[in-house]
């Protein structure tokens, strides 16, 4: 399997292979790398899928994309040392809360969010495909919250990486703020940004835009915008589906999100044939995916903090794969299309690729009243807490139209722990602190805030980063 630029297009000279898109994470034109061509599973392979264990469905799901990158047998025991350490024997169990309502648990990692579902194997790979070639990289990343400490527990410690996660100042539950800034970690770098979670990720996309400073500091991405997180995050979908009795019936998908990674993880999942009655795109009032599905317009509005921080997005930088797919992967038409969004705050599209659009997704838009109503609600009828990102989710699955024959899973991104404040508030009791979580306020922090500004943030992250020395 080969990969191409979003921005480029299908043309196959300028593919690139797994462990070269692995280490850049961007391409260098700007685009978002996506497979020069997925494969389509039958309906035989899925069912093959029942019964097995969380490792091995992912190690069939995730091995075609590597590309003979690393050999099977060993990309099996990655996998199994990834997900040996998570808490629960299923790895991403699913918990009923009603008839055809599901929960799927994605907090059972290292850091209590999904991105460690991806971000454990992301760090291995990187290490071996780091000490096969030499080399030295400077990982460069924006998060609104939960990325930032999941990247960071994948990266720690390892010779040949420097971390630097810039997240929003004042923007991120403490907890999440703490789960960055208490590593001792002497290759981590937690950068507070006076700014939001979008003004982050354009400094991000600026240094890569950078050409000089980008091969300088050999940088690479460890955001949704590489390619090696969407493919671990498949894996849970599919998990979920056949645990559900996917092929044989399908199931629906309610996903929290804001930068759009997650939800297209569950459509690239469909693609390969995996038999999915609906996904919903459940957005906080941050709501630029939900206005372009009701409306066809996707304009730029002001971030505005809520309860669900990590959600606090305008600029969801993964749309871009799904764009390059509805203007028929044209390179060309995707590069115009986020050269004018960049310029206007308005990305050009046209009524039928809307349509193609709603025909693939719903949205909704959850307010943070709604938000705290829905946790009260969820814990009165059930006992079970769950998180502010999770109750959005939760309430636009109880409203989106889909086939009442197939099970809804709610994909719960985070362990309520992450949200103490905001669960106390709505629910009247403090969620039970996670052993990984019971000495996170007692630790000192390690921090820097920097201001809004690319040249501040280049001179910190070149005075800090370890430059090229072969390892």
């Amino acid at each position: 399997m080969r990969y191409i630029s979003t921005r480029h297009g299908r043309a196959a000279a300028t593919a690139r292979a797994f462990d070269e898109i692995l280490l850049t994470g961007l391409a260098p034109d700007g685009g978002l790398y996506v497979p020069q061509r997925l494969p389509c599973r039958a309906a035989s392979w899925f069912k093959a899928l029942q019964g097995l264990p969380y490792a091995e469905i992912a190690t069939r799901v995730t091995q075609p994309f590597l590309g003979g990158a690393v050999p099977a047998t060993e990309w099996r025991r990655m996998i199994e040392a990834a997900y040996r350490p998570f808490t629960h024997p299923a790895v991403a169990p699913l918990r009923q809360l009603d008839a055809g309502l599901w929960l799927l648990e994605l907090f059972h990692g290292p850091t209590l969010a999904f991105k460690d579902y991806a971000l454990q194997l992301v760090g291995p790979l990187f290490d071996r495909v780091l000490r096969k070639r030499r080399r030295r990289i400077t990982i460069i990343g924006a998060t609104s919250g939960d990325t930032g400490s999941a990247a960071i527990e994948a990266c720690r410690d390892r010779e040949a990486i420097d971390i630097f996660m810039l997240y929003p100042a004042g923007r991120v539950s403490e907890v999440q703020r703490r789960q960055m800034t208490t590593v001792p970690a002497r290759n981590v770098h937690a950068v507070a940004v006076e700014g939001t979670f979008d003004d982050c990720q354009d400094l991000v996309k600026a240094m890569f835009a950078d050409a000089a400073f980008r091969d300088e500091l050999g940088l690479s991405a460890v955001n949704s915008i590489n390619w090696a997180r969407i493919m671990a995050q498949i894996v849970y979908y599919v998990a979920a589906a056949v645990a559900l009795g996917a092929p044989a019936r399908k199931v629906a998908f309610a996903v929290p999100t804001g930068n759009f990674g997650n939800v297209y993880a569950a459509h690239i999942a469909r693609r390969l044939g995996l038999p999915i009655a609906g996904l919903a795109i459940a957005t906080n009032r941050n709501d630029i995916l939900t206005r372009f599905f009701a409306r066809g317009t996707m304009s730029l509005g002001a971030v505005e903090p809520t309860i669900s921080p990590s959600m606090d997005i305008q600029v969801s930088s993964n749309f871009e794969r799904l764009f390059f797919e509805l203007v028929g992967e044209s390179g060309p038409k995707t590069k115009a299309a986020f050269r004018h969004f960049r310029a206007t705050g308005t990305l050009p599209t046209t009524r039928q690729q809307w349509q193609v659009a709603r025909a693939l997704f719903q949205a909704e838009r959850v307010d943070d009243d709604e938000t705290r109503a829905t946790m009260a609600e969820t814990y009165r009828a059930t006992g079970t807490l769950i998180d502010p990102h999770t109750a959005v989710a939760l309430a636009a699955a109880r409203r989106v139209k889909h086939d009442r024959a197939a099970p809804m899973v709610v994909v719960a991104t985070a362990h309520p722990a992450k949200f103490p404040e905001a669960v106390m508030a709505t629910c009247g009791v403090q969620p039970e602190i996670p052993p990984r979580l019971a000495n996170l306020m007692a630790l000192p922090e390690r921090r820097v805030n920097l201001p809004n500004d690319l040249g501040a943030v280049q001179r910190y992250v070149r005075d800090h980063a370890r430059l090229g020395a072969a390892v």
